[in-house]
């Protein structure tokens, strides 16, 4: 028995550690981020935090963990995929779940982490690759004439074509619509609320027969045990002196308690069943008696 509650909880153990190392390599998984928005010529439009326009380009986290980007390279030479490499050990290298983080191309890189060692104005290709610096992430090729001040990128973060927005959105979303919620899209799927039902029923009975399969597996499990089918085998003895443990119902001990109280006690029940033989005062009986013998042969 211990030994089955101790793989019980080496196996509970086990599948927490694997949870929590799969949630923490999904967190630094650098494969969900992807291009959104580039600006080639900046003449008005977004400011750096040195005060110049200059070229920029936004990569947005696809995915619900979030992602250190810390480590890549990012390049416009498809020749030389480790031409910059952002560095590693700042907290600003780390882009939330679902945001965005924005990379100046101006050509200086001793401004800080997001400035670049080179520039978007005479680059026709711009790629991220991961830190061992030969698989690309993503990339985004410049074919067509760049607009002064007018983002090139998609116009939903979904959307696979790429192409003039209206308005640049530098570590926003490029979709400023307005969007139905979770509730308003359900009710246009289904304006009766009969998969609704369908679903509540179904989580409901489902919960259910779950608990009843739990409950009564735990039943059976103690009834077992309650009625001594359970062996406990007991350490350290040979084979042939191994026992098997049984529990002895309640009747049994209450008829064994009482036999052995009334043997104590010298005390003794009437039984009707019971012939007691006892010892004649007397010598006499008709049966020895020579009145009665047979005195004739018969006939």
């Amino acid at each position: 028995m211990q030994k089955k509650n101790f793989i019980k909880i080496t196996g509970f153990l086990l599948f927490v550690l694997f949870v929590l190392f799969n949630n923490r390599t999904n967190a630094q998984n650098t494969s969900d981020l992807r291009f959104n928005e580039i600006l080639v010529y900046n003449d008005s439009n977004y400011i750096d935090d040195f005060g110049n326009h200059s070229p920029w380009f936004e990569i947005f986290n696809t995915s619900y963990n979030s992602v250190n980007i810390g480590g890549c390279y990012l390049t416009d030479d498809p020749e030389n995929p480790t031409k910059y490499w952002i560095p590693t050990g700042s907290p600003a290298t780390i882009i939330p779940p679902r945001c965005y983080i924005v990379f100046w191309a101006d050509n200086h890189p001793t401004r800080g982490i997001f400035h670049l060692n080179f520039n978007l104005e005479n680059s026709k290709f711009v790629a991220l690759y991961d830190a061992g610096g030969r698989t690309l992430i993503d990339k985004v090729e410049i074919t067509q004439p760049q607009k002064t001040d007018v983002s090139y990128g998609k116009a939903t973060v979904n959307a696979e074509d790429w192409s003039f927005l209206d308005h640049s959105t530098p570590g926003a979303d490029n979709d400023h619509s307005k969007k139905a919620s979770a509730g308003e899209s359900f009710k246009e799927m289904d304006p009766f609320g009969l998969g609704m039902a369908i679903i509540a029923m179904s989580v409901v009975f489902s919960a259910l027969a779950i608990l009843y399969i739990i409950y009564k597996n735990l039943g059976r499990y103690f009834v077992r045990k309650a009625s001594g089918v359970i062996k406990h085998k007991e350490v350290g003895l040979p084979a042939t002196m191994k026992q098997t443990e049984e529990i002895i119902s309640g009747e049994l001990n209450a008829a064994i308690a009482m036999t052995l109280y009334l043997y104590q006690s010298d005390l003794h029940d009437h039984e009707n069943t019971v012939l007691t033989i006892q010892k004649v005062s007397r010598n006499y009986s008709p049966w020895s008696s020579k009145i009665y013998t047979l005195r004739r042969i018969p006939r």
